[in-house]
């Protein structure tokens, strides 16, 4: 289809509740700096039930305008009526480009939108830009297993979409917003919408692990040798009021669940401070944290590609180094 704008839009993702997913409002901030490129505005679009917090929250990180899709029928997220709201307001605005959260429904999302629109989608970018020649969207995503980093250009239809992961951006500074707020009325029958939510049931874990969120990680590697090697890594993670993350290596031998995983194939994180412990540095656990503020290395082997975007590194077995880690901040804190 031909764009009727050069607006960016961004999908903004709620919870049950009807308030704002992070990765919507982190994906403001380069929203913002591409619309300004293109020579459009910035669109959030909210659907889902009661979304007024939704509303807000986009207000307050930078949306020039936001279109609200607001129904009992998108209080649970489904394919069908997600998919229908979306498009039928895409092809009214004609935005140029959309930007949607890689999550497990921004997952699904996409490629069933991209496909009813005849455009191209790129997944599970970790980088946007505009090319300066074509005026493109210029998405990054990691190929080839995470071991180089290929740019895709959509030039012949639109509008271009991407999925982008949770943590790549920060959310960007709150500010007196002044958006315009469009209504739309879509609504969508129970015939059209082929799933129906019966339950919902809480996951069982022993514990919730909010990585995307974190301010604090402490991650532990194929260095910390098995299970038990977690032990130090959790002491110091509790000292410092942070959350275990855990390496691909270390998933893959059975010694911590997959919801800790930091990288490629696990979550994409930005935390104030993430230290790495007994990780070498793949890239594919690299392209996870890359976004961190601060790193901290602590690795037996000085010649670990960790220690190349590390801040602070710790040249020392770390069943020695968090041990005394741990016990100077306890000390610090009484």
């Amino acid at each position: 289809m031909e764009a009727k704008t050069k607006d960016l839009w961004v999908f903004i993702e709620t919870n049950e509740d009807g308030t704002a997913k992070n990765v919507g409002l982190e994906l403001l901030t380069p929203g913002k700096r591409m619309a300004d490129k293109q020579g459009g505005a910035l669109v959030a679009v909210v659907i889902g039930e009661h979304v007024d917090a939704a509303v807000g929250a986009a207000n307050a990180h930078g949306a020039d305008r936001i279109i609200v899709v607001d129904g009992p029928e998108y209080a649970h997220y489904s394919t069908d009526a997600y998919t229908i709201a979306l498009c039928t307001l895409v092809e009214k605005y004609g935005p140029t480009s959309m930007l949607i959260g890689a999550t497990n429904n921004g997952r699904d999302l996409g490629p069933r939108v991209s496909c009813r629109l005849k455009t191209g989608l790129t997944a599970d970018c970790t980088a946007l830009d505009i090319d300066e020649e074509s005026g493109n969207v210029a998405w990054t995503r990691p190929a080839f297993g995470g071991n180089l980093m290929a740019t895709i250009l959509c030039p012949d239809h639109r509008p271009q979409i991407g999925t982008v992961r949770p943590g790549v951006f920060k959310k960007c500074g709150l500010v007196i917003g002044s958006a315009e707020i469009i209504k739309e009325d879509i609504r969508i029958t129970q015939d059209q919408i082929r799933t129906q939510v019966l339950e919902l049931i809480k996951e069982m874990d022993s514990e919730h692990v909010d990585l995307e969120g974190a301010e604090i990680i402490v991650s532990g590697g194929r260095g910390v040798g098995g299970p038990e090697g977690f032990a130090p890594v959790r002491a110091l993670a509790k000292a410092l009021g942070a959350t275990v993350g855990a390496s691909r290596a270390a998933v893959d031998s059975g010694w911590i669940a997959h919801a800790h995983q930091v990288g490629q194939t696990g979550k994409t994180v930005g935390p104030k401070l993430y230290i790495a412990c007994g990780i070498s540095g793949a890239i594919q656990h690299l392209a996870g944290m890359s976004g961190s503020d601060i790193v901290v290395a602590i690795n037996k082997d000085p010649d670990a590609p960790i220690f190349d975007v590390a801040d602070y590194g710790i040249v020392g077995n770390l069943f020695e180094v968090l041990p005394v880690l741990t016990e100077e901040i306890l000390k610090a804190k009484t």
